[in-house]
């Protein structure tokens, strides 16, 4: 589960639940999640209907993420790179073209979503959350910033969101 917290007033905004179809959670008891299934949903409140749904494939070398919305439909998908240091996926559209990128630096922990012709959209930075904290516990606290550009359209909103959640699910949550 995800906490969405808005960093000015510490109000949450919304939350997110890892819901996995029934014969993957007892599978995850077994087999390492990496090579299983999950679905990620977004709810501005408990009980309501979800805005945003990720559904992560299983996958070896690649990791493939749809993203939707019972607004909008499919707003894309998030195609893992690989061979990199930090992390990073292709976005593509519902065709499968490239319509973006998430780039990570060296440590992992500050990623870029840029459009296809490079124009920045948005951050996701991964904050410090203390000692105590990052050796005892695998919680994560992320920080979302959308650019002018990025903040125009809910659509871009809505991957910078799940680009955010994509980045934990795939990179840094421990998949044993």
């Amino acid at each position: 589960a995800y906490d969405l917290i808005d960093p000015l007033t510490q109000q949450q905004v919304g939350l997110v639940r890892d819901e996995p179809a029934g014969s993957q959670k007892w599978l995850r008891l077994l087999v390492n999640k990496r090579f299983l299934s999950t679905t990620l949903n977004v709810y501005e409140q408990e009980g309501m209907p979800p805005v945003l749904t990720l559904r992560k494939h299983p996958g070896l070398l690649r990791v493939l993420v749809d993203v939707e919305s019972p607004e909008h439909g499919s707003l894309g998908q998030f195609k893992s790179k690989l061979m990199t240091i930090g992390g990073g996926f292709f976005i593509l559209d519902m065709t499968g073209q490239p319509i973006g990128e998430v780039s990570g630096d060296w440590k992992g922990w500050n990623f870029q979503l840029r459009d296809a012709q490079g124009g920045e959209l948005g951050t996701v930075t991964k904050k410090w959350a203390g000692v105590g904290k990052e050796l005892l516990t695998n919680a994560d606290n992320y920080m979302i910033a959308l650019s002018d550009a990025g903040a125009s359209s809910p659509r871009q909103a809505a991957l910078l969101l799940a680009a955010a959640l994509a980045i934990d699910t795939v990179f840094k949550e421990k998949q044993g």
